[in-house]
């Protein structure tokens, strides 16, 4: 069968509010904007040419139908999201210090995306995709871990490319024993990984260098990459690497670059076409220098989705 899809993504859809100011009282004025990882990651994808799916799940209230149009406006196929009349859509709440860094908190006991089934899963979306991504904030609770193990198991016996983002939010895991177990069986499933330094602390309190080899070596990782926040990236695979600078840029928010990054790199990594192994220094140049720019210039905007600058302002900014 032809394949129609290029990206097929399974996680979390939430809406993001983010603080803009506060009152006399010190309470803070919240806007909405969408969010998830795999959605901004999605995004990405689509705004720099390629066709994606989500798989997931949002409740049936005024925030899971502004999702749903707002991946719909996006380009994302919806056709594998579902609306559930029982549990309300997840909603994030974020705030930042003066350099624009995040703090979360989270509603979600439970929320929608986390009551997928493996039943549920429309597998033929798996089917015609090339690549199958996820993140790891669809293994914090039942029943959607489990959904997600059986879809990275799908995936896998399909010969699909398996990516994986081991997005840190401790906040929603029981406790910080509990992210680890999930995040490595996560990077243990994966060809290609995108981490920031910070997770890569976290788990191995190493230097990013360290950790991609360590996901080379000890995870059957094919393309390790690293996100060093405004110090750019590390791309590495067996054979070769390329660390890449970010453009200056002001940040107002940082929510979604690193999803950005990411969706950015798999575009990129897509349009060479080749075999992930065989990437050489240029390939992982071409790759990387046109993520750090994109996910750099989202930081200028606020939100995840709509801080998505279109290629040519990423072109340019690459110089």
């Amino acid at each position: 069968m032809r394949t129609m899809i290029d990206v097929v993504a399974l996680g979390e859809l939430l809406i993001d509010f983010a603080a803009k100011s506060t009152d006399s009282a010190g309470y803070p004025t919240m806007a909405a904007n969408p969010g998830g990882a795999p959605g901004n990651f999605l995004a990405a994808l689509n705004a720099y040419g390629r066709k994606t799916a989500f798989l997931g799940k949002v409740g049936n209230d005024a925030f899971g139908n502004l999702l749903l149009g707002t991946l719909n406006a996006a380009g994302i196929e919806t056709k594998g999201i579902l609306v559930d009349d029982s549990v309300f859509t997840t909603l994030a709440f974020v705030t930042f210090d003066e350099s624009g860094d995040r703090s979360f908190s989270f509603a979600r006991k439970p929320g929608a995306d986390t009551q997928l089934r493996w039943e549920e899963v429309d597998k033929s979306l798996i089917d015609e995709a090339k690549v199958f991504h996820f993140g790891t904030l669809s293994l914090t609770d039942e029943p959607v871990r489990t959904a997600t193990q059986k879809a990275v198991a799908y995936a896998k016996a399909q010969g699909k490319l398996i990516s994986c983002d081991p997005n840190l939010r401790l906040p929603l895991w029981p406790d910080a024993d509990a992210a680890k177990e999930q995040m490595l069986w996560s990077l243990h499933q994966a060809d290609v990984v995108k981490i920031s330094d910070n997770e890569v602390e976290f788990l191995w309190n190493c230097t990013p260098e360290e950790g991609a080899d360590k996901l080379l070596t000890e995870f059957g990782v094919s393309l390790a990459m690293v996100t060093l926040g405004p110090d750019g990236c590390l791309l590495k695979t067996r054979t070769a690497a390329f660390r890449a600078a970010c453009p200056k840029v002001h940040p107002v928010d940082t929510t979604g670059a690193g999803d950005i990054f990411g969706g950015s790199a798999m575009a990129r990594l897509l349009e060479l076409d080749k075999q992930v192994g065989e990437l050489t220094e240029d390939d992982l140049k071409y790759i990387g220098s046109f993520a750090a720019a994109a996910a750099s210039l989202s930081t200028e905007h606020s939100g995840g989705i709509p801080s998505i600058r279109e290629k040519d302002a990423v072109l340019k900014a690459m110089g």
